[in-house]
């Protein structure tokens, strides 16, 4: 169990980090724009933020006008052995992963193998009676998959009742089953805006039914191989299942990244799947709505993957959004934080760490904070 406690992690970072966190070497090259004293005042930023938060090792890649202009990797994948962070490094990116299922629901919306206002559960649903006991629950065959894409289903929020960080034992059948006949809904679908890792794990198995394929099968085919994106995969829990180039995870404030009370495979479309900082912008620069690279999916349908619902003016459909036309989703589980953003002018970045601090939400915020105080310190770019 790698639980340190902040003085201690400081404390090994020095071992395979320079005090001043200077970039490790970057995988892509340089670009004129970019003048030196800006790149030192870039690391500068970075080395602040980790020192601030306790990271080991931070990955963070921007993309402007559909090319890589940024890619640098700080500290270190391993505490213990000093190994040093790359950019081919795969970390856990938590609920960044929404956007991805987001998109690959739109694939078959734009294949018309479903509609948003299709029905999930009942016998009139995409997943028909197959999960839970019937009758169901009051306003269950209500939801519809527009309702679980906005996060308004009207209950299984993220709190301290989350399905998804229940009974770790349970494959997802059993899990939704169980959820269908113990949580019942507390609102009648679409009023009420309330964050659902779970509804995002029923999206996975709407996908699975309409695809007729395994989740993670659909989606490296259908939305990552179009991006150009082959070594994404989904997690596993333990550490010694920890896949070629995958980061160390460390928890702070007694949190275990490798906890058996976690089912990270089960959480596959929610916040299942591990990747690089480059392997996000490629996915990011793909479903931008920019001419610069293609996009898989039509204008029409990334406005109505990023419209903002009744309910929430923030959120959309697997996205964050505002009114100045940026687009990002956050993702956060213990040993990781992650951000990934597409703005509406014309940048798409995205930044991991291998270590998160409760309450999260500071380190998910900072993280945020940070990839934009270092793009303004880029002259040519304050435009």
């Amino acid at each position: 169990m790698d639980v340190l406690s902040r003085r201690e992690l400081l404390k090994r970072m020095h071992f395979g980090v320079a005090l001043r966190l200077s970039p490790n070497r970057p995988s892509v090259a340089e670009v004129d724009e970019i003048a030196e004293t800006e790149r030192e005042a870039m690391a500068a930023s970075a080395a602040a933020f980790m020192t601030s938060f306790g990271v080991p090792g931070l990955s963070i890649t921007i993309a402007r006008n559909g090319s890589r202009v940024y890619e640098h990797t700080f500290g270190v994948a391993n505490v213990e052995s000093g190994e040093r962070l790359n950019s081919t490094h795969l970390f856990r990116i938590a609920s960044v992963t929404k956007p991805i299922t987001s998109v690959a629901v739109f694939s078959l919306f734009e294949q018309q193998k479903l509609h948003l206002n299709d029905k999930v559960f009942g016998e009139q649903g995409i997943l028909g009676t197959f999960y839970g006991s019937q009758p169901y629950k009051q306003f269950v065959e209500d939801v519809t998959v527009e309702h679980l894409l906005t996060h308004t289903a009207g209950g299984w929020q993220n709190d301290s009742r989350d399905p998804m960080f229940r009974f770790p034992q349970m494959d997802q059948k059993q899990l939704i089953s169980w959820t269908l006949d113990n949580l019942p809904l507390e609102r009648n679908p679409g009023e009420r805006w309330a964050y659902s890792n779970f509804g995002y794990c029923v999206l996975g198995r709407v996908i699975e039914e309409v695809a007729g394929k395994p989740y993670r099968d659909f989606v490296q085919k259908t939305v990552l191989a179009p991006c150009g994106i082959s070594d994404m995969r989904i997690a596993n829990t333990s550490k010694i299942q920890r896949v070629r180039n995958e980061v160390t995870y460390y928890g702070q404030n007694g949190e275990d990244p490798y906890s058996p009370n976690m089912n990270i495979e089960r959480m596959d479309s929610h916040g299942g799947w591990i990747a690089t900082s480059g392997d996000l912008v490629d996915f990011a620069l793909h479903v931008d709505g920019f001419l610069n690279t293609p996009n898989i999916l039509s204008r029409a349908t990334l406005a109505e993957m990023t419209k903002p619902t009744p309910a929430n003016s923030r959120y959309a459909k697997g996205w964050a959004v505002n009114s100045l036309g940026n687009w990002w989703h956050i993702g956060s589980l213990p040993g990781t934080t992650s951000v990934m953003v597409r703005t509406s002018s014309g940048f798409c970045w995205a930044a991991l760490a291998n270590t998160r601090r409760q309450p999260s939400n500071e380190i998910d915020h900072a993280l945020d904070s940070l990839i934009w105080e270092m793009v303004r310190k880029v002259r040519a770019w304050q435009a």
